[in-house]
């Protein structure tokens, strides 16, 4: 039976890490406060509740978070010159659009996520991030937060990476490709898969590692995981249930139940990844804080 990769447990004592931190830079920097601006075009309930757990967990560990809620009816330019300003603001130290867009007008989500400054786009979605992470420049780059979080995960179960073979479903900007990208760059043999793949559950079975984010409910099946793996999932699927006061329940992509009796460790969903993905949000802000005031103080500017 495998043992649970509690995200919860772990962003919680990284959040508690990160306020020692500001706390400590405080000491001898008072006016030191790392700043992250959310972006939110439109209504949509969901984004709505994201941003606002990322704004109290800001708030919670000494950050300044600015919810920037424009409406529905924005156009692009209004979004880019929103955009514009953030980067100008001395204060802010991170910008994230919140995605997806909910809007009346054609926005370019592409261009507006590209708009942020590269040494400010702690969501690690800019091209120029992108195409460091791709080459292998880690230290050069954001980290996308899910991802970023996943490797946090992975390293808690204790598994050696190196020349393992690692399996990611899913081959998206945000999630699937970043992640395939890392577990690269820490020696892994990594196979992406997506919707196009044949032979799927055969190549599971070959997973020392497995991480899963294609949006697809209980895809990945118990007897697909190969006996002591670690999985990762990313899904965040909603699922009716009569037992739940709300009627619902969230359920990942992968067929936790059974999954569980053959893996070594597994992420839960809910309370695995999705944590870590706000944790990993201010890790890279206040770092990008931390960067931005010993430069200030090594050009003489503090």
């Amino acid at each position: 039976m495998a043992s649970l990769l509690d995200g919860k447990k772990v962003s919680s004592e990284l959040r508690e890490e990160l306020k020692r931190i500001i706390e400590d830079v405080k000491k001898d920097h008072p006016s030191f406060k790392p700043g992250l601006a959310i972006v939110q075009v439109g209504e949509r309930a969901d984004s709505t509740v994201y941003v606002n757990t990322k704004c109290k967990s800001a708030n919670e560990i000494g950050m300044e978070a600015r919810h920037v809620k424009l409406p529905k009816s924005v156009s692009q330019q209004e979004v880019l010159s929103a955009l514009d300003q953030l980067n100008k603001d001395e204060n802010i130290h991170g910008i994230i659009v919140q995605l997806p867009l909910d809007c009346t007008e054609q926005i370019d989500a592409d261009l507006c996520t590209n708009s942020v400054l590269p040494e400010k786009d702690v969501d690690g979605l800019h091209d120029i991030n992108a195409g460091r992470l791709a080459r292998g420049q880690l230290g050069n780059c954001f980290i996308p937060c899910t991802p970023r979080g996943c490797m946090k995960l992975i390293d808690k179960s204790g598994i050696d990476i190196k020349g393992k073979h690692a399996v990611v479903i899913g081959r998206s900007k945000i999630v699937g490709s970043p992640m395939a990208n890392l577990l690269t760059w820490s020696h892994a043999t990594v196979t992406i898969c997506h919707s196009k793949t044949q032979n799927l559950p055969d190549i599971v079975k070959q997973a020392d590692i497995l991480v899963v984010a294609c949006g697809q409910l209980q895809l990945v099946k118990g007897e697909w995981i190969k006996e002591g793996a670690v999985v990762i999932d990313c899904g965040i699927n909603v699922v009716k249930d009569e037992t739940k006061k709300s009627g619902k329940r969230l359920v990942g992509d992968v067929d936790f139940e059974e999954a569980k009796k053959k893996a070594s460790w597994i992420t839960p969903v809910p309370g695995g990844v999705g944590p870590m993905t706000v944790g990993m949000l201010l890790q890279n802000t206040v770092e990008n804080a931390k960067r931005r005031l010993e430069k200030s103080i090594k050009n003489g500017n503090m």
